[in-house]
């Protein structure tokens, strides 16, 4: 009997939906009586059929286009509604139906919404207008339907008037989860939000990135594309192209779950609020509305295949909406999965680690080329937009790198070879310095050793000579903040103490050989050797003391090389730098001019002029080391002051002491008292010789002014002039060997 109905109720849809309407009933493609009744939607036609290209009459016209599929979901509907009455379900009440064929059009479907909204049991089929739909009772109390998005939502605003339940079989837009606009809508499928970010995750996991979409031209595909485009672009996917199809060339075939909510249906008010608390099961799995009225099921991931000229479709997998991820079954769907990668769909080759995409001249950004990450960059997967920066102050990294390396830490290392030969030549010459002192020990009481000063200035100037010498070695190895404070102060102090004695030697020199008595008052005057030491070294020390205290030197990283950290010593305050090596050039400037004032006294005990010549090397050292100290950097910058101070402490020293050395050692006939006098006595000799000529110069003159003057006896003016010229002769001879004898004790007793 069910069976007979079925059919016949079959031959009335395919009969009724394929004449045009005529009258209002006629345009109802099944229906039943119940004390309830339930709407239904459905595509059973593909299109409607306009006799022009465009309708000029206000009528439903005939549909075309039979889809066997929607059939059978319509004939679903009714099975469960003819189930649910035969059952115990809704004792004494009945369910009825009245379903309509939309022909895909959403012109149709708004007719059959009016008609649902019209008044029950009224005789005739209007839609009152009133402010209050509360106590209104429509004709239907819910509507299973539409399939399409598009009528959905055209259909789902009008039953918003009344706040009438639709649930929806098939429309997916994501828009119907908004419940500001469509309130009493639900459906029985995810939104498409879940859809397009299942495909956008399959896509991603395949490993493709060039793809092509083609879609519907009704709001459920425009929709669709739209958030699909979003999905894409956020897993840097990109597009090749769109293609919009007319809505009557899409594909129907996919079936949908057979609406099972209406069963929990108890009572005909609040159906709304009821629906959307329904849950059931089917297969051990939970199923209800969520609060947007979408249901928690998922999708089939399903492969088209063609095999033999037969396009066959296979379930590979199940999407899970709430956990992102596919569900795969058995092992051959898993290898099928792993089969997609092997599919390429990319524009351009993947780039490699240790480069990054530069994007072509394209709309695309999956269109690229690979370029090399430039040094000090680095990129360590595939793909990379752009490569990441290194620390430079700590790393690096070449062209092309995965990775960053550490730098590496340089300064003048003990084990550089050019570290080596400047130790070797600092440790030679604090070898000459112990080989002069024993010398001069052993001859202290030679006159060489006693024109020198004494053993005690001697032995203070080779000190310092030591003191420089050790300074060196505080300029190698790792600077720590110890060596770089007392690699300028040593040198600093032991060098100043050194120019000073040297000082005091030169004017003490000047001093014994000086015939100008104006010249000698002053020069006594100034000649006071432990102030004068004393006085100028304790300058150089409250200089430094100053510097070490408000900017002490310390050790700096250098990290502007692209390689390496230069460990190095800052001085701290470059004008403290400065002024200690200008007042130690100032000492030496002025010992240069004394030591020139006296550079042609006595040559075998005279050492003013290799004082000059050791203070000229100083100044041709010191200033070429300013220019190259400036523009050198790297681990060999202490390398350059370490050479200055070698060239400037061996040149003072090979000018002080070697030639002494040369006469205690090879002249020894010339370093003996007796020779020493006679050197000075014929020095002294010439000197007041030439102090007496100047004055008999100065006499002459004054007689020539006498003479001059007019006398009344001319033969006595002449005779005494005669007599005149003889005692001068012999006054000036007198006088020369006295001052001769009396020079020679006094500069004796200087020296």
């Amino acid at each position: 009997m069910a069976l007979l109905i079925i059919m016949i109720t079959c031959f009335v849809i395919i009969l009724a939906t394929s004449q045009p309407c005529q009258s209002p009933d006629d345009f109802v493609a099944a229906t039943s009586p119940g004390h309830i009744m339930i709407g239904g939607l459905f595509d059973i036609h593909e299109k409607m059929l306009f006799s022009e290209d465009y309708p000029r009459r206000p009528e439903i016209q005939k549909c075309v286009g039979f889809e066997i599929s929607i059939f059978l979901q319509t004939l679903a509907m009714i099975h469960s509604i003819e189930m649910i009455n035969n059952s115990t379900l809704l004792s004494g009440v009945k369910l009825g139906y009245e379903i309509y064929d939309t022909c895909s059009e959403v012109t149709v479907a708004m007719a059959a919404a009016l008609r649902f909204l019209s008044k029950f049991n009224c005789s005739r089929e209007i839609v009152e207008f009133k402010c209050d739909y509360s106590t209104y009772m429509p004709r239907v109390k819910a509507v299973i339907g539409a399939g399409y998005s598009e009528i959905s939502m055209a259909v789902s605003r009008m039953l918003n008037l009344q706040l009438m339940p639709q649930v929806s079989y098939e429309s997916t837009a994501e828009i119907l989860s908004d419940k500001i606009r469509f309130p009493s809508f639900l459906r029985t499928v995810p939104s498409d939000f879940y859809q397009t970010k299942a495909m956008a995750h399959l896509i991603r996991k395949s490993g493709w990135n060039w793809i092509g979409i083609i879609t519907t031209d009704d709001d459920y595909g425009r929709l669709a594309l739209n958030t699909f485009a979003i999905q894409t672009a956020a897993n840097n996917v990109c597009i090749a192209f769109k293609e919009v199809l007319p809505v009557f060339l899409s594909d129907n075939t996919i079936e949908v779950r057979i609406n099972q909510t209406l069963e929990k249906i108890i009572a005909e008010v609040h159906l709304l609020a009821v629906l959307k608390n329904v849950t059931f099961t089917d297969g051990g799995n939970s199923f209800h509305f969520d609060a947007h009225g979408d249901m928690n099921t998922g999708y089939d991931v399903v492969l088209w295949k063609e095999i033999n000229g037969h396009m066959t479709v296979t379930k590979m997998a199940q999407y899970d909406l709430k956990k992102d991820v596919f569900i795969i079954t058995d092992q051959e769907t898993r290898n099928e999965f792993r089969n997609l990668k092997q599919i390429r769909s990319k524009c351009s080759t993947e780039c490699s680690p240790g480069q990054m995409k530069k994007t072509m001249r394209s709309q695309h950004i999956c269109c690229y080329e690979c370029v090399n990450c430039p040094e000090n960059h680095y990129s360590n997967q595939t793909d990379m937009d752009h490569c990441l920066l290194c620390n430079n102050e700590t790393h690096w990294a070449p062209v092309r790198s995965t990775m960053c390396f550490e730098k590496e830490v340089e300064y003048l290392n003990w084990n550089d070879s050019l570290a080596l030969l400047l130790l070797a030549l600092s440790l030679m010459g604090i070898m000459f310095v112990l080989a002069i002192g024993i010398i001069f020990t052993r001859n202290l009481n030679t006159p060489i050793v006693k024109s020198s000063g004494g053993l005690v200035i001697c032995y203070v100037i080779l000190l310092c000579h030591f003191l420089n010498f050790a300074s060196t070695g505080f300029f190698v190895g790792e600077p720590q903040d110890f060596t770089c404070k007392t690699q300028q102060t040593l040198f600093g102090v032991s060098f100043t103490l050194c120019i000073s004695c040297i000082l005091t030697k030169s004017l003490k020199i000047l001093l014994a050989f000086s015939f100008d008595p104006k010249l000698q008052n002053f020069l006594k005057c100034l000649y006071k050797p432990i102030p004068i030491i004393f006085t100028c070294t304790g300058i150089q020390v409250v200089i430094c003391t100053l510097w070490l205290i408000f900017a002490a030197p310390t050790v700096k990283e250098n990290v502007s090389l692209p390689r390496v950290i230069i460990l190095e010593c800052e001085e701290g305050s470059i004008l403290a730098f400065g002024i200690m090596l200008a007042y130690i050039a100032v000492l030496a400037f002025i010992c240069f001019i004394f030591a020139f004032k006296g550079r042609k006294l006595p040559e075998n005990y005279n050492e003013a002029k290799f004082i000059t010549f050791g203070m000229l090397i100083y100044f041709i050292a010191w200033i070429t080391f300013i220019p190259v100290y400036a523009t050198t950097f790297g681990k060999y910058l202490p390398a350059v002051e370490i050479i200055v101070i070698l060239i400037s402490n061996y040149g003072i020293l090979c000018c002080t002491f070697f030639p002494k050395c040369y006469v205690i050692l090879c002249k020894q006939e010339t370093n003996t008292k007796s020779a020493f006098l006679k050197t000075i006595y014929s020095y002294s000799s010439h000197s007041a010789g030439s102090l007496a000529m100047s004055h008999v110069s100065l006499d002459s003159t004054k007689s020539n002014t006498t003479m001059n003057n007019p006398s009344s006896g001319g033969k006595s003016a002449d005779c005494q002039k005669s007599k005149d010229i003889q005692t001068l002769a012999h006054i000036c001879k007198a006088n020369a060997t006295s001052v001769s004898k009396t020079w020679s004790r006094k500069k004796f007793s200087s020296i």
